[in-house]
């Protein structure tokens, strides 16, 4: 946890923290975990290996090795359980897209004064290119892996039929929730390139099969079908208020009677906005990714999903430790909604994009 800088001491401390993730992503730039593999190394032959210079490999192992990711032993390095499966692009753990994803991050946020002056992104048309799109779809699954599991695993949905996973890109969450409900049926919905890469995980589980796909424009086209179940995670922060309040009003017209919104994301907790500091901190990445992006306060979430006609809104708390984010999943209930009001509200957001286009 950040704690407030009020000596110069402090504040020369918080900035020279750079150090030690500039060392964790130059060994990810230089493929040094894949050039070590599974083998022991001596620096003199690992640096022909590489085609790097003795004295800058030595300095770099041994500080990965103090931070836990390289075994040294003498003058022997080799990698730790972490370097020679998540980051050895050799092996099937591999979390390349996710790496890559995180390691870029570092030449943008340096271009942070950039988005503060204009208020807009960096690269305004990235996130629609296709390969782009592939690659960060990736990137969400790699980063979601174990939390996934530990989240359907405390999350009762025994009674549920049908379940939406609305943004969800790889559909993740979504498989999931159907390992852990065999009754359950459950339905991606996305960009075209988002789904193609939730096909590819979806094929290699059992639980698959009785995964679906949508493609949809969240911003501007009304949802399809009902459900038991819509599970929105980590897309709030990329849109602004009134989006997700015309996006919540879709959702409710797309929930069953009694059904549940199930929201994920890096929610502000006290009274003034500032934490937890990662969702504080996370709001500058929505700065320089998004449009129109920000992390909200919790009470603010609550305030638009009753303005949307949700009731029985609530903070779930998950165990320590197997969040995605602390805080960070709420849960409203569709009001007993039948089939005349649902068609009604779906007609009135209609008329409502219809007047706002012209």
């Amino acid at each position: 946890m950040i704690r407030p800088l009020s000596t110069f001491d402090d504040f020369r401390n918080a900035i020279t923290a750079y150090r030690l993730p500039r060392v964790l992503i130059a060994a990810i730039e230089l493929d040094l975990f894949t050039a070590i593999g599974t083998e022991a190394w001596a620096i003199p032959d690992l640096a022909r290996n590489m085609k790097v210079s003795e004295r800058g490999l030595a300095i770099l192992c041994r500080n990965l090795a103090m931070a836990g990711l390289l075994k040294k032993q003498g003058k022997i390095y080799r990698n730790s359980r972490l370097s020679a499966t998540s980051l050895n692009a050799r092996h099937p753990a591999y979390r390349g897209d996710y790496l890559r994803l995180i390691t870029s991050h570092w030449a943008d946020w340096g271009r942070l004064p950039e988005s503060v002056k204009s208020g807009l992104p960096l690269d305004h048309d990235k996130a629609d290119e296709p390969v782009y799109c592939r690659g960060f779809t990736w990137a969400m699954h790699h980063r979601t892996l174990e939390t996934a599991p530990k989240i359907a695993t405390q999350i009762d949905l025994r009674h549920a039929r049908t379940l939406l996973d609305l943004g969800g890109g790889p559909g993740t969450y979504a498989m999931a929730f159907l390992a852990k409900n065999p009754r359950l049926r459950a339905t991606v919905c996305d960009r075209p390139a988002a789904l193609d890469v939730a096909r590819e995980i979806a094929s290699t589980h059992k639980a698959g099969a009785r995964l679906s796909y949508m493609p949809l424009d969240l911003l501007t086209e009304a949802i399809p079908g009902t459900y038991d179940v819509i599970w929105y995670s980590n897309v709030l922060h990329i849109y602004s208020p009134q989006d997700n309040q015309a996006l919540f009003l879709r959702a409710l017209a797309a929930l069953n009677p009694g059904g549940r919104l199930l929201i994920q994301d890096a929610f502000l907790h006290d009274r003034e906005g500032l934490f937890p500091e990662e969702a504080g901190l996370f709001a500058v990445s929505m700065l320089l990714f998004t449009e129109q992006g920000d992390t909200y306060k919790a009470t603010e979430t609550k305030i638009w999903l009753i303005g949307a006609g949700f009731e029985r809104i609530k903070v779930l708390r998950m165990k320590k430790g197997t969040e995605d984010w602390e805080g960070g999943i709420m849960e409203a209930r569709s009001p007993g909604t039948n089939a005349k009001t649902r068609e009604h509200r779906t007609r009135s957001i209609e008329n409502s994009q219809s007047r706002s286009s012209h």
